[in-house]
């Protein structure tokens, strides 16, 4: 067995216009990772190779200690997957799709837990996926996933469009899941709050690559705000610490990677006083982290 959830090796994919490029990234077993990036980044993509429903131009993925996609039958066994976009039949009532999945994996299937799960998420079982609103639907493809306990849950933008009463069941429940250690969960979203919440590990993707793969508590502790004022201009120049310089006459503030204090002293020896050193949000940090990465200054 296998201590990842997922592996990928350098993993390529080509369209006409995006490449998914030199993709490395693995997650171990009982692992949570944040997967965030904007509109067309690259996370469906990524997720649809780990899922098996494309296959890379080069590399390799191996899923739950499957490779993918030619043992992917074997791995979806044990896959969860659900996007904010999930088909389900509009003419069905969600009750015959409970007994559908039941079907299929009737020694996985939890009745109990899909019961309690109509309960918290307040669905009726015998209302037709057409009569229901966008986020009842999402929380019907949630149930129908968690009910059936699969070891890895791959969760798509599963939040956006969500009305807030809606988000905060859904978030409510996905944190009950990550309380069981044998389940290990990839969460894409371009919402940094929810993904903040839910995970402790965070891969950034822009344009097709990853920019930055650290545990969440590493990101929050190497990254920082400097303020200084100072009574004449300081020369700051942008570096592998330094990310952003923003100039506001005589007071000037800095975006700063892997931070330690020592480094103050260089601005103060030119005569700054430092007015603060703040953490930086885990939106903040991602942008700062694009922005680097296209402007080619290293991490």
């Amino acid at each position: 067995m296998s201590d990842f959830a997922f592996q990928m090796h350098q993993v390529a994919k080509q369209y006409p216009h995006f490449q998914l490029q030199n993709i490395d990234l693995q997650l171990p077993n009982g692992g949570i990772m944040g997967l965030i990036g904007p509109n067309g980044a690259g996370k469906s993509t990524l997720i649809r190779i780990l899922m098996g429903l494309i296959a890379a131009d080069k590399g390799t993925t191996e899923v739950l200690g499957h490779n993918m996609p030619n043992h992917q039958a074997l791995a979806k066994v044990n896959i969860g997957f659900v996007s904010e976009d999930m088909r389900l039949y509009k003419n069905a009532t969600l009750q015959w799709h409970m007994d559908f999945i039941q079907r299929i994996y009737p020694e996985q299937w939890n009745q109990k837990y899909a019961v309690s799960l109509l309960s918290k998420f307040d669905l009726i079982s015998e209302q037709k996926i057409k009569g229901m609103s966008h986020g009842q639907r999402v929380k019907s493809s949630i149930l129908l996933m968690l009910a059936r306990q699969p070891k890895l849950l791959i969760f798509d933008e599963p939040t956006t469009g969500l009305d807030p009463v809606a988000r905060k069941e859904v978030l409510n429940e996905m944190m009950v899941v990550l309380n069981d250690e044998d389940r290990s969960i990839l969460f894409s979203s371009h919402n940094t709050q929810d993904v903040e919440q839910l995970s402790d590990q965070i891969t950034f993707i822009d344009r097709g690559e990853i920019v930055s793969s650290d545990d969440k508590e590493s990101f929050i502790e190497n990254w920082r705000r400097i303020r200084l004022h100072a009574d004449s201009p300081l020369t700051i120049s942008v570096d592998q610490h330094v990310k952003e310089v923003i100039n506001q006459g005589r007071n000037t503030t800095l975006i700063m990677h892997q931070f330690n204090e020592s480094m103050l002293r260089q601005w103060t020896q030119q005569g700054a006083v430092v007015k603060g050193v703040e953490y930086m949000s885990l939106e903040e940090i991602f942008v700062a982290e694009v922005e680097a990465k296209r402007s080619g200054v290293a991490a």
